[in-house]
């Protein structure tokens, strides 16, 4: 019933890489690339939990609806 730990892990893995990508470009300089960076590592975080939230209303939906 609980979320999968792997996908925790992914989501914190990625979190650690933006991160580091960021404070790099930062300090070469490349304040628009880091902000892309981050972007771009939002944007992945907001699809994988929206992956998650679809997944949580389906099951929630095949539980109150048992005729189908």
């Amino acid at each position: 019933m609980g979320i999968d730990v792997d996908v925790i892990f992914k989501n914190r893995g990625v979190g650690i890489v933006v991160a580091f990508l960021v404070t790099i470009l930062d300090q070469l300089g490349k304040k628009e690339y880091a902000q892309w960076v981050t972007l771009f590592g939002f944007i992945y975080i907001l699809f994988q939990v929206a992956a998650i939230v679809d997944d949580l209303f389906q099951k929630i939906k095949s539980v109150f609806l048992f005729n189908h």
